[in-house]
């Protein structure tokens, strides 16, 4: 669940000389630079595009897994442009003048009661050497799918693939961290979900095994088309993404490496509900463990694993509990078997001797916390000597750091959580 807005960026800061300002003189364009507050910074971009009626700007960050975010509420009047972003939470605030010739912005963003001064750089075209994509499609089981590759500018015969993970989001879910390691020298591949973005089929109805198989085929395809062979590709998943890592090694046992982060020791339904479990214990006091049982019937109704009539009765008996109205109970009609939340990662990583890295959050309210020693011991099992487990401080979930901060309305990335990925695969022997 994210609390505050969350945006991406692309580019870094760009330095104007004197020699340079003499190119500027459109005000379209990318402007990037250092967002600062206190201990707290971000690379943001903004990205200005004016046709013959009016005016579109873009925000962009890679710490914040977002990407061209458009502005809303645009004025442009004299020198100055202003707009705004507006979350669950927040109104986002920026008022912006263009200066030396359009090289620059200098703009303050207003938010809550906090306003913070910056200054942009216009990025002169050609001055960065950036990732070149190309989107591409293919067939997996029937079905068309998408996606798109990334190549650095400078290839390093580096090669990572981004799996799908959970619900319904597109290969633009995954599109930040693919950029971010496509500017670090690897080739990314990222894909939409089968039933997401131009894709075809239902994901919902889909097993995990079906999901997994067509991973592979993405994998497949990815390195027939770069000419890049499985022995140099590495693969990487968070949450029910990083479930299917060892599933997926198993099966692909020339693949270089796995990366599961965010990844839980147990099914998906114990997953699912110790989430659950998180963010209503403080709500349901001393009555937790009555509740959670009862909440357990509805997610294993869910599964297939009991009726609904079953689950109906359990509804009828605990009726009169004071608990009963805090917990979550689906449209009987309308439930949609899903046997994906019977699936375990377990049995799988007792199988697999590829190297592998794990990354678990120490504020992850969603796996449960002992996963990684779960997986660990899984790893001993299968006597895999290249493995490590790294429980990474502060971060959340979805990898953000949640510690204190000067700036608490934006999330980022924890500011270890790249390197830490890097420096494991440039150590693997």
């Amino acid at each position: 669940m994210r609390k505050f807005l969350y945006i991406v960026s692309i580019s870094i800061l760009v330095a104007c000389t004197n020699s340079e300002k003499a190119e500027f003189t459109g005000r379209s364009g990318t402007y990037s630079g250092l967002f600062k507050k206190g201990s707290f910074s971000d690379s943001i971009v903004f990205t200005l595009e004016q046709d013959s009626t009016k005016w579109n700007v873009y925000f962009t960050s890679l710490q914040q897994n977002a990407n061209g975010i458009p502005f809303g509420d645009i004025e442009v009047k004299d020198d100055s442009i202003n707009f705004k972003l507006q979350s669950d939470f927040y109104t986002y605030s920026f008022k912006n003048t263009w200066e030396n010739n359009n090289s620059a912005l200098r703009g303050s963003l207003t938010v809550d009661t906090m306003t913070t001064t910056y200054t942009l750089f216009k990025t002169l075209s050609g001055k960065e050497e950036l990732p070149v994509s190309e989107d591409i499609s293919y067939i997996t089981n029937g079905l068309k799918v998408s996606g798109t590759i990334y190549y650095p500018a400078k290839d390093s015969k580096k090669a990572l693939i981004i799996v799908t993970s959970s619900g319904n989001s597109d290969r633009s879910a995954s599109r930040a961290e693919a950029l971010l390691f496509a500017k670090r020298g690897y080739t990314t591949f990222i894909y939409d979900k089968r039933g997401t973005g131009v894709s075809e089929g239902d994901w919902s109805k889909a097993s995990i095994e079906e999901l997994a198989s067509d991973d592979i085929n993405a994998i497949k395809r990815f390195s027939e088309k770069t000419a890049i062979p499985l022995h140099q590709i590495g693969i990487k998943g968070s949450s029910q993404g990083a479930s299917k890592i060892p599933y997926i090694l198993n099966e692909l046992k020339d693949v270089k490496f796995g990366i599961a982060v965010s990844c839980p020791g147990s099914t998906l339904l114990e997953s699912d509900l110790n989430y659950w479990k998180n963010r209503n214990s403080g709500q349901l006091g001393e009555n937790i463990q009555q509740a959670m049982n009862f909440e357990r019937k509805v997610f294993e109704t869910i599964a297939g694993e009991i009726s609904i009539e079953s689950l109906q009765e359990e509804i009828n008996s605990a009726s009169s509990e004071d608990w009963f109205s805090m917990v979550w109970i689906p449209n009987l009609n309308e439930i949609q078997i899903d046997r994906k939340l019977k699936y375990s990662p377990i049995p799988f990583f007792e199988k697999i001797n590829q190297p592998i890295l794990i990354v678990q959050g120490s504020m992850d309210e969603i796996i449960p916390e002992d996963s990684y020693k779960i997986i660990s011991q899984s790893l001993e099992k299968a006597h895999n000597k290249t493995y490590e487990v790294v429980m990474l401080d502060g971060a959340s979930h979805s990898m953000y750091d949640v510690g204190q901060s000067d700036f608490p309305y934006w999330s980022k990335l924890h500011p270890k959580y790249m390197d830490i990925l890097e420096n494991w695969i440039s150590n693997l022997p």
